[in-house]
């Protein structure tokens, strides 16, 4: 009768090895889990806190309230009232305000900034007052505040030199941009002769959305978030055989925008001021397809990004958007 063979015990390099790649493959687990939740983050709209009075304490005080929360970044929409003197003084002073603010925060220019500018004999100073905006606020490729958000600006192509303030930055699988759309109808002018500065930012905008979708494609994102003044998905509202209403200054940028997103996989998703000087009596985001439309008023909202969810974005807990809407 043969003996059965004796088998034999591991040693002690095997156990170990054993042990390490068991500790590896756990360790593998947990970083990738840590990595899921690193990729949902929030981020803050300061709305245009001038819409309604030149009081600068409604800005002061968002910068304040979303200092305080845990936020990728900030964007603030708009820096002065149309009430308020477009001069270099104020620009300054609205400049310190918002490098006072210890998230990055970008701006977003609003119609009143630039385009409602006049001159003391009451001609329009909208493009000179772009101009030295562009000079003041976006003179490097960083956000304002103490985290500095590197950004990419237009203004990295030759042709279009001049458009500083429309700026693109990446927070995990997602592209944000700026884009220079201001609220006073795309500030489209009636006047005879040629809108030159609307006509000139047209071409721009064009080639700003081609780059940001372009380049959100090539990295297969999750989404696009546009930032802008005006409501570039609005439809212009006016009556039957009235011959006498404007161009709708939104005419075009609303078709590229839809066209983009139409060919583009993941979600698409603009921010931009209110319509009218009352705020909504809501604020949700309103999707039709892979479009999304999201209205801000008051004081600031904060946005949520969760590649869990399947709409992608959420304006937070309950909670938190009943404590701001009471604000």
């Amino acid at each position: 009768m043969n003996a059965r063979p004796l088998r034999k015990s591991p040693s002690v390099p095997t156990l170990r090895l054993a042990l390490l790649l068991t500790l590896t493959a756990a360790l593998m687990v947990n970083c990738g889990a840590a990595f899921a939740d690193s990729s949902s983050f929030s981020f803050g709209v300061i709305a245009h806190a001038f819409r309604g009075n030149a009081d600068e304490t409604t800005l002061r005080n968002a910068i304040t309230e979303t200092d305080a929360d845990n936020l990728a970044f900030v964007v603030a929409n708009g820096i002065k009232a149309s009430s308020e003197p477009c001069s270099d003084q104020l620009y300054n002073q609205r400049k310190s305000l918002l490098n006072s603010a210890k998230n990055g925060l970008i701006v977003s220019l609003s119609a009143s900034d630039w385009a409602a500018c006049r001159t003391a004999a009451d001609h329009s100073a909208a493009i000179e007052r772009l101009n030295r905006v562009r000079d003041l606020f976006f003179s490097d490729e960083f956000s304002f505040g103490d985290s500095k958000i590197p950004l990419i600006r237009q203004s990295t192509s030759p042709k279009f030199h001049s458009y500083v303030e429309n700026a693109r930055w990446e927070i995990g699988n997602v592209v944000f941009a700026t884009i220079n759309l201001p609220a006073t109808n795309n500030h489209y002018m009636a006047e005879g002769g040629r809108n030159s500065e609307f006509e000139d930012r047209q071409i721009a905008n064009r080639e700003w959305l081609q780059r940001v979708f372009l380049n959100a494609s090539q990295k297969k994102s999750d989404a696009v978030v546009l930032f802008c003044d005006g409501d570039p998905l609005a439809t212009q509202r006016h009556r039957v055989f009235d011959f006498n209403v404007k161009r709708d200054g939104f005419a075009e940028i609303r078709q590229r925008i839809s066209a983009h997103a139409s060919q583009f996989e993941g979600k698409v998703l603009i921010i931009h001021g209110p319509h009218e000087a009352q705020p909504p009596s809501s604020t949700a985001i309103i999707w039709q397809r892979n479009l999304g439309d999201l209205e801000i008023s008051g004081s600031w909202l904060k946005v949520n990004f969760d590649p869990a969810n399947p709409k992608l974005f959420d304006l937070g807990r309950p909670s938190e958007q009943a404590a701001l809407s009471r604000r």
